[in-house]
């Protein structure tokens, strides 16, 4: 799959979930997630492969942790 095909149906995958919807119409193909959170893990694989057709690293979040010890 390309990268544009890739880019439309992750924002297929993205209106369908904000609209609160749990099925996706895309390519002539209808599917229909199980819950929220399968569309949330279509929707995060999907972005990690645009990440990777792109060639552009997926952000990262870093924290600072402390400890006094105790």
């Amino acid at each position: 799959m390309d990268l544009e095909r890739m880019q439309a149906l992750l924002t297929a995958l993205q209106e369908a979930r904000f609209a609160g919807l749990r099925s996706v119409s895309y390519d002539g193909k209808t599917v229909t997630y199980g819950s929220d959170a399968e569309l949330a893990a279509a929707i995060r694989d999907l972005e990690g492969r645009i990440a990777t057709a792109s060639a552009t690293p997926r952000q990262r979040r870093w924290g600072t942790v402390a400890s006094k010890g105790l």
